[in-house]
């Protein structure tokens, strides 16, 4: 007899009334119901300590038969991957962020140089700097789409494959699965659905750990470390799990290979979707240029150049960015480190490269011209006053390496100063020194500028001529138009102007520092056509370039 039927029975015999099997059956229900609904609100209003893991299908990892199945994996080889993937192991940081954690785990597991700071002065893959084609504030709320999340592998330069499980199959998953246990140069990602795997929730995100061939198993390194621990599963099941459509899309789940790209992503430029402004940028570029470059009688590169720039969106600035390093004076004092210098002299070149080109000198012609009034909104490095450009940038830098989440615009540059570095007889080296402030707190950063010409003199506020001291709207323009697709050009009548206008943006013709940084930015540019379009869930393939 259950404790609750012992209980009725010793009410009714308090009370001195007679049994009723129907009156027994409903005041059972009713505190059965009750009982739930108390012990619901008891669960919630404590939280929850973990899940108990379904077993099966799972088997824990940390289990007897789960320890076997790892030492049996090790000796056929098919854990070579784990130890990467284990050493970088991260707990997902929000309850929705399951595929951030998994991507940035992957990213640096794969020694993916992020080519900007966490925090302080160190570079590294975190949660929250996943966030160029969705915000962190959508993410924390709805969570991630598995196409969202793919471009974002391929936003953060990694090479990637992805496969739903309508374009796959299961021997073609086990095939990768194996191939990338096997090695420590490539990683997967899967999307799958809990509730097939008899855990609760649904759609998640997690890497792949390893592989037991003998028993068809796959080594889950569950990213919700505080719901679930590792846990090996029948990849029978996990592909079941793969198959079930993610309502949000209508699309079914899958995986995604991730690996080291073969070209490094964008040294001095890239492009950014943070501003609402992108789409109308993005469109103008992709769409509207090839209609206008088809429908005006151009007779020279010049009158070219005119027509993309006459109706260039005037917050374009907004969607091309170039790469600043900003970093606390304090932690590293008036030297330079190596790495700092290296990666300086790579921005350097790849400035120098863009200057060097054809292209950039009928930029550069047409900006400075005064006959030019459709390009009087932008301006040529000459006229532009870096140390009020390095204002905003210091002023972001120190949000960042503070850590704090609010707004720039509560930080207040009060100074700052273009000085000249050099040491050791080493090349004098342009930084902007600002001083930020923000509520009763004060910062000191300096901002890295890559220079092609350099004045050693050193002053403040603007008082030295900076032309080429850092990329300005000649150089952004340059990089931008050298990104465009071949076809944007097409739609030029003159068969001489065409294949003139052909020579000066051929990216096979650009020496290979300036041509993996126009490929990588074309490659951001068709990544966003995807976004603009509604696409990013049904196209997964690797933008062109």
């Amino acid at each position: 007899m259950s404790l609750f039927s012992q209980i009725f029975f010793i009410a009714l015999f308090c009370l001195g009334r007679p049994f009723h099997l129907e009156q027994f059956l409903l005041v059972k229900t009713r505190i059965s119901s009750e009982l739930k609904v108390m012990g619901k609100e008891e669960k919630y209003n404590h939280g929850f300590y973990k899940r108990s893991l379904p077993t099966p299908p799972a088997v824990e990892f940390s289990s007897s038969e789960g320890k076997k199945l790892f030492l049996e994996a090790i000796q056929k080889g098919t854990m070579e991957n784990f130890y990467r993937l284990i050493s970088y192991f991260q707990t997902q940081s929000e309850p929705a962020y399951c595929g951030l954690a998994s991507l940035s785990m992957v990213l640096n597991a794969l020694a993916i140089d992020p080519g900007r700071k966490w925090k302080g002065p160190w570079r590294w893959f975190d949660e929250s700097m996943l966030d160029c084609c969705e915000s962190l504030e959508t993410v924390k709320s709805k969570g991630i789409s598995f196409g969202k999340l793919v471009s974002l592998a391929h936003c953060a330069g990694a090479k990637v494959e992805a496969f739903r499980t309508n374009h796959s199959n299961i021997d073609e998953f086990r095939k990768y699965v194996m191939r990338c246990s096997s090695s420590d140069d490539c990683h997967v990602i899967s999307s799958y659905d809990r509730s097939v795997l008899k855990q609760t929730g649904t759609g998640h995100f997690s890497p792949v750990g390893g592989y037991h061939a003998e028993k068809d198993m796959a080594l889950i390194l569950d990213v919700a470390r505080f719901k679930y621990p590792p846990h090996w599963v029948p990849l029978n099941i996990l592909w079941d799990a793969m198959s079930n459509v993610d309502e949000s899309t209508g699309q079914r789940r899958g995986f995604m290979l991730i690996s080291r790209p073969h070209r490094e992503p964008g040294q001095l430029y890239t492009l950014s979707c943070k501003h609402e402004s992108w789409v109308g940028v993005a469109k103008y570029l992709m769409d509207d240029v090839p209609l206008l470059l088809k429908s005006e009688d151009v007779k020279d590169i010049q009158e070219v150049l005119s027509v993309v720039f006459m109706s260039l969106p005037s917050n374009f600035e907004d969607f091309i960015k170039w790469i600043a390093e900003v970093r606390r004076r304090e932690d590293i004092g008036q030297t330079l480190s190596m790495e700092e210098k290296a990666r300086l002299a790579v921005k350097e070149e790849v400035l120098k490269q863009v200057q060097e080109t054809g292209l950039y000198k009928h930029v550069s012609e047409l900006l400075l011209s005064s006959k030019n009034s459709c390009c009087r909104n932008l301006t040529s490095g000459c006229e532009e006053d870096l140390p009020n450009i390095a204002a905003s940038v210091c002023c972001h830098g120190a949000q960042i390496l503070s850590g704090n989440s609010a707004s720039p615009l509560v930080y207040c540059c009060q100074e700052a100063c273009v000085k000249c570095l050099k040491a050791n007889g080493d090349k004098p080296v342009t930084v902007v020194c600002g001083t930020v402030v923000n509520g009763g707190s004060e910062e000191k950063v300096d901002m890295l500028v890559p220079s092609s010409q350099m004045n050693s003199s050193c002053c403040c506020a603007g008082s030295i001529n900076h032309i080429g001291l850092h990329p300005a709207s000649n150089d952004v323009l340059t990089a931008l138009l050298l990104a465009l697709p071949q076809k944007t050009w097409s739609g030029i009548k003159d068969v001489k102007l065409l294949k003139e206008i052909y020579s000066l943006v051929s990216t096979a013709s650009l020496p290979t520092l300036l041509q993996e940084e126009v490929l990588h930015l074309r490659r951001q540019l068709h990544l966003l056509k995807r976004c603009q379009e509604n696409r990013i869930e049904e196209d997964l393939g690797e933008p062109l370039s």
